[in-house]
């Protein structure tokens, strides 16, 4: 866990409805950069719903997209997978 606390960001959907999230993860996969994403208000682990969304960068600002390619989608996730699994392994000193 960072020292910080989470790493909290707002976004709005196309109506306009905002959406606080937690930043699980963020990762590049392919030349593009990818986060995983939980609900900022999830209090249990089961209640735990992860999204992972694309950074692109539009007009000079960067935006969250979904992924909608379903083999680009399971192969991000593997990689997060990789990447979470891979921090687990670190020996503590």
């Amino acid at each position: 866990m960072d020292d910080y606390g989470p790493d909290i960001i707002t976004i709005s959907d196309e109506d306009g409805v905002e959406y606080e999230l937690e930043v699980l993860a963020r990762l590049e996969y392919e030349g593009t950069d990818y986060l995983a994403l939980t609900p900022a208000d999830a209090d249990e682990p089961e209640e735990m719903e992860v999204s992972i969304l694309k950074c692109v960068e539009e007009d000079g600002e960067e935006v969250l997209l979904a992924v909608e390619d379903e083999t680009e989608l399971e192969n991000v996730y593997a990689a997060f997978m990789d990447l979470m699994y891979e921090e687990d392994e670190t020996p503590e000193s």
